[in-house]
């Protein structure tokens, strides 16, 4: 009885094996004709671009990425060069991609990687996965993108492509990351891994995608399970509703000619880092604050609202522009500036809403 049980463990392991890689030949297969081979960070590989770009690609649609991928190479080339800049410059870059935290990362690890590893990028598992920033998955794309090693990787998209086609559904999310992890170890090939990895990631993106995924063209249909019964939309599990919380501030544009009062956000969270216009959450807090400066405010214009959006918050945002006829003193400790506008020599970075709030102060400037 027992011999024949290890006979049948046998016989469905050689299959499983067949499985797997017939999988892994069909995403290949799929990669040498469809794949995408001339993304920006793909014309040299090595792991700094790798680093930069998967950093960015976090939460991020490559389409997106892109511009911004390649004027923060063309001024940062380097990891000697990226450790040595300020976090302003970094910032400056980074305006309007969102999460900033990452650029903080990225700042914080390159100066790392040249105190710690002489400027080179470490290329153990191990040693990446302690850098800020870089987890499991973004260490595996280092590896494999960046030094064509043998690694594996799981973001969203290959997470969906393997929940579907091997029918997973476990209770918990724990569980079914780990069960998700066992999978890919199993069917990442030895050889040819970053254009296996490549692949399964456009995959997801460009074909299992999250609804009316287009399974009359993927190379994965006749051995997909969530195809085969015609249930994709049961997948991937189903995630907590996120609650969105929605608050009102204003933002106080101070003007004084082609100067802006900013202050940076030095609290953690939205906008870490970046100079923004002093917020506060009622009009009687300004009066206190414009009241407390000696503020002699010589014209004044309330713009009109709009909702700039978070994953998690939304902000009704009321900008109220000052004009005033003389600069008074800041002190420079308290990360206060007077941002010129027009010579812009002042490399700082700005959340999206502030940018495009300076556009609209630049054409009332000149109207």
């Amino acid at each position: 009885m027992q011999k024949k049980q290890e006979k049948l463990n046998i016989k469905l392991y050689r299959h499983l094996m067949n499985l797997y890689v017939v999988f892994s030949q069909l995403v290949l297969n799929w990669y040498h004709q469809y794949g995408r081979k001339n993304l920006p960070w793909k014309k040299y590989e090595n792991p700094y671009h790798t680093w930069i770009s998967e950093i960015m690609l976090q939460q991020t649609q490559v389409k997106t990425v892109i511009p911004y991928y390649k004027k923060f190479i063309k001024r940062f080339p380097n990891v000697r060069m990226l450790a040595n800049s300020s976090i302003n410059n970094i910032l400056n870059i980074w305006s309007g991609l969102g999460y900033y935290n990452r650029a903080h990362n990225i700042h914080h690890t390159a100066q790392i990687i040249e105190k710690k590893h002489h400027g080179k990028f470490p290329n153990h598992f191990s040693n990446i996965i302690k850098l800020p920033g870089i987890g499991r998955t973004t260490a595996g794309a280092i590896l494999s993108f960046g030094f064509n090693f043998h690694a594996c990787i799981l973001d969203g998209n290959v997470k969906r492509v393997l929940l579907r086609h091997f029918s997973i559904k476990e209770k918990t999310k724990t569980i079914t990351e780990k069960k998700l992890w066992n999978k890919i170890e199993s069917i990442t090939p030895i050889h040819n891994t970053k254009q296996f990895n490549q692949a399964i990631m456009d995959i997801g993106a460009l074909i299992c995608v999250k609804s009316q995924p287009k399974c009359n063209i993927c190379p994965l249909k006749n051995t997909c399970i969530s195809f085969i019964k015609n249930d994709w939309s049961t997948y991937p599990y189903i995630q907590k509703k996120i609650i969105i919380n929605q608050k009102n501030i204003y933002f106080l544009i101070i003007q004084c000619k082609n100067f802006i009062f900013l202050k940076k956000n030095t609290l953690t969270g939205i906008w870490k880092g970046l100079y923004c216009f002093p917020v506060f959450y009622n009009q009687i807090e300004i009066l206190i604050w414009i009241k407390e400066k000696k503020i002699r405010i010589v014209q004044q214009e309330i713009f009109k609202s709009f909702l700039h959006k978070f994953s998690h918050l939304q902000l009704r945002c009321v900008p109220i522009r000052i004009q005033i006829k003389k600069i008074f003193y800041i002190d420079p400790y308290k990360n206060e500036i007077w941002f010129n506008m027009y010579s812009q020599k002042d490399k700082i970075g700005l959340p999206s809403p502030i940018t495009k709030l300076f556009k609209k102060i630049f054409s009332c400037f000149h109207t």
